[in-house]
């Protein structure tokens, strides 16, 4: 390491950590450390062994796989996409951040919906979310919902539907904002804020993912580090900034930021990078920093939303799903959005399960189901074993079939985010009562008076920092950029690497 350049640590090897040190160390940084908390490295980035192959505990698709995503850019250029996610017209399609597959339909009941029933459900849905995404903030009530909006829209629509179908439009209708919930990463729709909805930005082109794993993309961001840059099981315990502080070596110079690792380690340094997940932050924002943060930093980080979206993943040793289906979408007759209905979570908690994706490809995967379940459900999913999810997938599976025979799944893997201590939930969305000027002060680096002596002690990352990418990995990795872009600047005179850095 140069003791006389710069010292920066970044807290968090997730995307945005390591996307950031990658831009650091080719513009010149070389004393760079990133301090990871677990034994491991790429966040809520995680890919696993299960079944024949590997399946994703986090991050599932490329969200918007074209030339203006960084993640498919990086992917691209490293060789790990298939076939399918380069082909020019599928990064043209506008699929409005959704899977574009339609789905197989089945019923409480145990019999299937009319595809025709389904579509008709699912266009107007959809043109009502598009329509949410149109409010003018001019004039919104900030505390205005997407729920609140989408139950008006049903209910104006609804006096116009056969009568013979309403209620089977309306159970259709629920299972879809429960899948909307697990796209937003929340209990329920009713805490989407309506006026900034629209800021999120949906990039065109079919999601896809990774024939070797989201987390082979990590690997490759991380192989171009020096080898010593990540250190593993380091989790920070306080950022101290706007001091006085020696490292090691007493004629040490002296540096702004002391990051206190939970182990007892110390680090000095000039500028240290926060990426950690909101949720993490949600918990610990008061002793995180020392001195703590302003208030106005803090009721911002309290006022954003940050849910948790689980995954229930099923092998089956024989598929039960015909070869054309992609999803499978799950609907409970009788349910309706414009009914309040009262649950008993531990009786009840598979009703928030209302879509299956099918692994691609079975040939390589085996035959496997991904389920997605977001909010409180999922939260009391997670207090349940293994064996206890399995007995209620079974059991829902054979409901829903038709077919009381049918064979149990032959394993289970659950996601539990919100049980993971430096996660505490799954990503973050526009809460009623914030707005997206709290992402961008959650963005602003310390200590924020303009002092060039002083600035960009610390800075804050990760995809809860981006306002109109929030929630995405791509929002992730542009917010490191972002972040090390600024020390970059602060640095003009840093050697620069002898080839001329990449993305």
């Amino acid at each position: 390491m140069d003791p006389s350049g710069p010292v920066v640590l970044i807290v968090g090897s997730g995307i945005s950590g390591l996307g950031a040190a990658q831009k650091l160390h080719r513009h010149g940084f070389r004393n760079l450390r990133v301090l990871e908390a677990t034994g491991r490295t790429g966040g809520r980035i995680r890919s696993q062994k299960y079944g024949r192959g590997l399946v994703e505990i986090g991050a599932q698709w490329i969200h918007g796989p074209c030339p203006d995503n960084p993640v498919f850019q990086l992917s691209s250029q490293h060789g790990l996409l298939g076939q399918d996610a380069l082909n020019e017209e599928n990064q043209r399609l506008e699929v409005a951040g959704h899977p574009s597959f339609f789905p197989v339909t089945y019923l409480s009941s145990g019999s299937q919906a009319s595809p025709e029933l389904v579509g008709s459900v699912l266009e107007l849905f959809s043109s009502w979310l598009e329509r949410s995404r149109e409010v003018p903030r001019e004039g919104c009530d900030p505390a205005s919902s997407v729920g609140e909006f989408l139950r008006q829209e049903i209910a104006r629509s609804a006096p116009g539907w056969d009568s013979g179908c309403a209620e089977l439009r309306m159970a259709v209708l629920s299972a879809l904002l429960s899948v909307e919930c697990c796209v937003s990463g929340t209990h329920s729709m009713d805490r989407v804020a309506l006026c900034p909805f629209g800021e999120y930005k949906m990039l065109p082109g079919l999601d896809c993912t990774f024939p070797g794993g989201y987390e082979s993309l990590v690997t490759r961001i991380k192989s171009s580090l020096p080898s010593d840059t990540v250190l593993l099981n380091k989790a920070v315990k306080t950022v101290h900034w706007d001091g006085s502080f020696r490292g090691g070596g007493g004629g040490s110079r002296a540096h702004p930021v002391q990051v206190e690792c939970e182990d007892g380690g110390t680090f000095v340094a000039d500028h240290v990078i926060v990426t950690v997940p909101l949720g993490f932050l949600k918990e610990r924002a008061l002793g995180f920093l020392q001195p703590p943060l302003p208030p106005h930093k803090v009721r911002a980080i309290q006022n954003m939303g940050f849910g948790t979206n689980n995954k229930i993943i099923l092998e089956f040793e024989e598929p039960f799903w015909e070869p054309e289906c992609h999803m499978i979408l799950l609907v409970w007759e009788g349910e309706s959005p414009l009914r309040e209905s009262q649950r008993d979570l531990q009786r009840d908690w598979v009703k928030k399960l209302s879509v299956f994706v099918v692994l691609q490809p079975p040939e390589q995967l085996g035959h496997v189901l991904c389920g997605f379940i977001a909010g409180e459900e999922s939260e009391f999913m997670e207090t349940l074993t293994d064996a206890e999810i399995l007995s209620s997938m079974t059991a829902m599976l054979r409901q829903f079939t038709g077919n009381p025979q049918l064979r149990p799944p032959i394993s289970v893997l659950c996601s539990r985010w919100r049980s993971e201590v430096y996660s505490r939930g799954s990503y973050s969305y526009v809460a009623v009562g914030s707005s997206g000027r709290d992402v961008d002060i959650l963005a602003q680096p310390l200590p924020e008076e303009r002092d060039a002596a002083k600035s960009l002690q610390v800075l804050f990352a990760g995809e809860a920092t981006h306002r109109s990418f929030y929630s995405t990995t791509h929002g992730a990795l542009l917010s490191g950029w972002r972040e090390a872009g600024r020390l970059i600047g602060q640095y003009p005179k840093l050697d620069p690497p002898l080839s001329k850095p990449r993305l």
